[in-house]
């Protein structure tokens, strides 16, 4: 939001807002509350539920994390010292933050995987300018809990949905898999083993992340590095068989949704605790130097809970968005704010082509305004029906095998156990009848 007055000066002191923060007011607050109102509808939609995270943790929540070598940790951080001698810092993005909670409050021992999607401001010390500031708003949604590819696909999908429903169009997804720590160990040898070739035509900069932080020469920005990227090796080539799989299976749910994507060799994010899955969304509606505008992002952190203090691995994805960016876009839709309306319906799958359809169904729930809960990544219908019982959900819809071949639903009510199958083009006028 541009300042339209003089700063007021007071005791030869300008009176302003830090450099690269700003006041939102009127109009511009509202673009703001529109489009938070609409992405947490739409995350409600798919099942993610709300969390909010303190403004300031401590510094080693995201030290520890992120990783040497960012330019997040190395010098775009905010810290502090507090009169007790703690060392805090303002939080620069949303995971660490999550993922600390989650081991905090407990929550390993909870039905599994966890949803949330959370908003707010973070704050990092980067050069200010167009649809980037120092403080800066993001939405975020994460499931943690499940290694299933399906949770990769189900934060994809509601992350896109929420950018088509803010107005943006022609979305397409770069996408990579970086492994795990059972197949990368090789392919960070080989890499090592290029650069070192190659390292009188790396930049002052890439040779110091040589040493560090090696996958962070992939997302160079330095023109001769990026010369040198071209045949640099490629991580999916070192995959093993288990993230070859998962990788094909999540490639196999975005076709499915008919999700545009371009398999990139060379990303990797920018944060230290990413493996497996990461991408990037770009939108051409709105160019930046004749190319498409990256307005979203995120990928797969299996690890990042055991780097945080956790016994164990917590398998999670998330997908973040830039909301300055969004709104401040010519397509964005201007939205107002709405009420969000809390689920009446439990979707439940069961098989292997009831699963790879599921997400579909839930699309048309979810553009029909139905708003619903459900657990994709169990299989059971005795796990499903229980979690259903136990957020007291009033109705279940059962899809199954043999609907799927059919075309159909079963529609539960949970109160009396009565149930009756209803076809899919006949589903939205059957749901309205329900009291």
């Amino acid at each position: 939001m541009k300042k339209t007055h003089k700063n007021i000066k007071t005791k030869n002191k300008d009176i302003a807002s830090p450099k690269g923060m700003r006041d939102l007011m009127n109009e511009a607050y509202y673009n703001f509350q529109g489009f938070f109102e609409k992405a947490q509808e739409v995350a409600v939609y798919y099942g993610f539920k709300p969390i909010d995270t303190p403004l300031l943790e401590h510094r080693e929540t995201f030290t520890t994390s992120i990783g040497a070598g960012t330019d997040i940790v190395d010098k775009e951080m905010y810290t502090l010292k507090t009169k007790g001698g703690d060392h805090l810092a303002l939080r620069p993005e949303h995971t660490a933050p999550l993922v600390r909670a989650y081991i905090e409050h407990g929550m390993q021992n909870m039905p599994q995987p966890l949803m949330f999607y959370q908003y707010g401001p973070v704050f990092r010390h980067d050069n200010p300018q167009h649809g980037r500031y120092r403080q800066f708003w993001q939405f975020d949604v994460d499931a943690l809990g499940s290694e299933k590819s399906i949770m990769d696909a189900l934060v994809i999908k509601t992350g896109m949905t929420i950018l088509e429903e803010a107005g943006a169009h022609n979305l397409s997804v770069d996408i990579n898999s970086i492994g795990d720590k059972e197949c990368r160990s090789g392919y960070m040898r080989e890499l090592i083993s290029y650069y070192r070739k190659h390292i009188h035509d790396l930049g002052i900069i890439d040779r110091e992340r040589l040493k560090i932080n090696p996958l962070r020469i992939l997302d160079s920005k330095d023109p001769k590095t990026k010369e040198v990227n071209e045949n640099a090796p490629d991580s999916i080539s070192f995959l093993c068989a288990a993230c070859k799989k998962h990788f094909k299976e999540v490639l196999e749910y975005l076709e499915e949704m008919n999700i545009e994507y371009k398999i990139n060799k060379n990303l990797v994010r920018g944060l230290s605790y990413y493996t497996r899955t990461v991408f990037e969304v770009y939108t051409d509606s709105e160019e930046e130097n004749g190319l498409p505008v990256q307005i979203a992002s995120g990928g797969r952190y299996d690890y990042l809970a055991h780097q945080l203090g956790s016994k164990k691995d917590v398998p999670a994805v998330g997908f973040s968005m830039g909301v300055d960016r969004i709104v401040e876009s010519k397509w964005y839709k201007k939205l107002s704010p709405r009420i969000i309306k809390k689920p009446k319906i439990c979707f439940i799958q069961l098989g292997t082509e009831a699963k790879l359809k599921s997400l579909n169904i839930i699309e048309i729930l979810r553009k029909a305004h139905v708003p619903i809960t459900q657990s994709l990544s169990r299989d059971s219908l005795g796990s499903q029906l229980g979690i259903a019982e136990k957020l007291a959900i009033p109705y279940a819809i059962i899809f199954g095998v043999k609907e799927a071949l059919e075309n159909s639903v079963i529609v539960r009510d949970m109160s009396n156990r009565s149930q009756e199958t209803v076809k899919l083009n006949k589903l939205l006028e059957y749901l309205k009848e329900l009291k």
